[in-house]
């Protein structure tokens, strides 16, 4: 059973819209859902360079979600309150998933972006049980 959110919760989360509303995270979320859609690592450095300006827009956009994930798993932040309204964290985990495992394997990290995944499946799940075909319809939108 999920907590009552509460109105901390609420107001993180509109601390968290504030910071994406910043003129250079518009920009790099702007292009990520535009263009990041990667299938392989070899995509992902082909769309998103090393020491390109894309490059820094996909990180800056994924690492402000892997961050508001932490917010999630750490139960600072109600879950069922976020997926009410972020529903950008789960566009930018599928456009991640398909790479997920061989950037972690590229890095030597087994856990990088773990918040990210964990939250994300957690989002489908959540979609799941809106009704037959919510999830995916909306992994096919997003994806």
């Amino acid at each position: 059973m999920a907590s009552q959110a509460t109105y901390d919760d609420a107001n993180l989360i509109l601390r968290l819209y504030e910071l994406r509303r910043e003129d250079k995270m518009r920009e790099a979320r702007s292009w990520f859902a535009s263009s990041f859609r990667p299938q392989s690592l070899e995509e992902m450095n082909t769309i998103a360079p090393p020491g390109s300006s894309q490059n820094a827009h996909m990180r800056q956009v994924i690492s402000y979600f892997e961050m508001v994930a932490s917010f999630i798993t750490s139960g600072v932040l109600n879950k069922q309150l976020y997926f009410a309204s972020g529903g950008e964290l789960l566009l930018v985990y599928l456009r991640l998933r398909p790479i997920l495992a061989a950037f972690r394997d590229s890095v030597k990290n087994p856990t990088a972006y773990a918040n990210l995944e964990s939250v994300g499946e957690e989002f489908l799940a959540w979609f799941d049980q809106k009704g037959p075909g919510a999830k995916d319809a909306i992994v096919a939108r997003m994806s």
